[in-house]
């Protein structure tokens, strides 16, 4: 674990530079650009917000008379989850996508899923700040707990990481993993309360939601942004420990295998 710190501290400039070519190549030739960051997210929110806030927007108890109500409901659920999606699924395929890279030039191979990592980051971070932006426009910035946002956007970049470097590895020698993630998201989006409300669920089913680890991370998220009220941070303390297991495991895999990869692809 220290050795891969340290070289992943050696090889900073080399991943912050990859990370900024990624960027620059991902809108390359594209008008809009960078702006197609903020859109994608955006057209999602404002189909759902169409679709649902009618339905929806009187099952946020105690809400019921803020009109952005559930548009904020959903910004802050939908931005969270398209950061966990995105950040999966390039982790999952890091190393098929720089496969050649890895047979041609020498470097630590934890490097790839950092890269992956920040470069997802990035982009969740260009739509959070337009987010953070309309809140201060229509005057509902949650100033008094803003800050818990942060150990919960920890929380979720390390559960999100080691979960995507152990199916990474897995990946590479099954390649059934990355198709198989891809319907599993889609189920996992809609049986989190990202859309919907977790009040609808029955009663007795809401205690089993916290099986869910991303449930326990974007209802912490809802908390902060609808309700500003400080979040459980029981829940959110249990997909730490949870990511940590995760990292043991992962890194574990990594280490054991990260000699065969190369030969593997």
């Amino acid at each position: 674990m220290k050795d891969m710190i340290l070289n992943i501290f050696r090889c900073r400039e080399f991943i912050i530079s990859c990370v900024r070519r990624e960027f620059q190549e991902k809108y390359t030739g594209s008008v809009l650009g960078v702006l197609w960051t903020v859109f994608q997210p955006l057209a999602m929110i404002v189909v759902y917000t169409v679709v649902f806030s009618s339905v929806m927007r009187n099952k946020l108890h105690g809400m019921e008379m803020l009109p952005f109500a559930y548009s904020i409901y959903l910004c802050s659920g939908v931005l969270a989850w398209n950061l966990f999606n995105d950040t999966l699924n390039s982790c999952v395929n890091v190393f098929l996508n720089n496969a050649n890279v890895m047979k041609k030039v020498s470097f630590p191979r934890i490097c790839l899923p950092v890269i992956s990592v920040c470069s997802a980051m990035l982009n969740f971070l260009i739509g959070y700040g337009l987010f953070l932006g309309f809140l201060l426009l229509v005057g509902y910035f949650p100033w008094q707990v803003f800050l818990f946002v942060i150990p919960v956007l920890l929380v979720q970049t390390l559960f999100t990481a080691t979960l995507g470097i152990g199916l990474g590895v897995l990946n590479v020698f099954f390649r059934d993993v990355g198709q198989m993630l891809t319907v599993i998201l889609q189920f996992w989006f809609w049986f989190t309360p990202v859309v919907y409300p977790a009040s609808i669920i029955p009663e007795r089913l809401q205690s089993l939601m916290y099986l869910n680890p991303m449930y326990s991370l974007i209802h912490a998220y809802q908390e902060i942004f609808v309700y500003q009220r400080i979040p459980s941070l029981l829940p959110v303390v249990a997909v730490a420990v949870l990511s940590l297991l995760l990292g043991a495991w992962a890194l574990q895999l990594f280490r054991k295998h990260v000699g065969e990869m190369v030969d593997e692809l």
